[in-house]
């Protein structure tokens, strides 16, 4: 049996829609009710449903053997895991905006607003750029527009609430997209079992 933890919401029903096409489908998980756990013996696997944000603490903790989880979750957090294969959904990049007539002042201290802290020092830090992390929850747009922050650091899909607030993409760090990832000590006794699930599933989004 391969436990599986999907993320809840959209991005997780997509994703269980391309393990159904690779052959590990478990009808109950399409009906109407609160269940959390799912699984259907004859196709040796078991799903159930996680905050987004924890999917890699469940699988680093061997709580589930993979998970599907945002590359920008994997950079946040440095989960001690296995990343092996990009799903090629969810795709969006983690940027640097602010207002697009900001010119970055060496001189000073830059004001950095984001929900990923880690992300933006790694970031500047390759550039010895001193900053100032203001760590947000939400609402990330509005610390520039009030002047609590020079800049931020945050996913970037389509760019309109930056446009909409009179912001605008400055530097792009990197590509996100879900991950499909593997807790390392049951990668050595189901590998077999887990790669197999990592081809099915390769071939089905090498279809559509």
């Amino acid at each position: 049996m391969i436990n599986v933890a999907l993320p809840k919401g959209r991005l997780g029903e997509k994703v269980y829609d391309i393990f159904e096409k690779a052959g590990y489908a478990c009808p109950t998980i399409r009906e109407p009710n609160r269940r959390l756990t799912f699984e259907n013996e004859e196709a040796g696997v078991r799903y159930f449903w996680v905050k987004p944000s924890d999917v890699a603490i469940y699988v680093e903790r061997g709580a589930a053997d993979i998970g599907v989880a945002g590359k920008d979750i994997l950079l946040e957090y440095g989960p001690d895991i296995y990343e092996l294969l990009d799903l090629q959904m969810g795709k969006c990049r983690m940027c640097v905006a602010g207002p697009k007539e900001f010119r970055d002042d060496p001189v000073r201290t830059l004001r950095v607003a984001t929900k990923f802290p880690n992300i933006a020092k790694t970031y500047y830090s390759a550039m010895s750029r001193e900053i100032d992390i203001i760590k947000l929850n939400g609402s990330i747009e509005l610390a520039p527009i009030l002047g609590l922050s020079d800049v931020i650091v945050d996913i970037v899909e389509t760019g309109s609430t930056l446009r909409e607030n009179g912001l605008a993409p400055l530097e792009d760090i990197v590509d996100i997209s879900a991950r499909l990832v593997a807790n390392k000590a049951i990668f050595k006794f189901k590998g077999d079992d887990i790669m197999t699930l990592c081809e099915r599933v390769s071939r089905v989004i090498a279809k559509d």
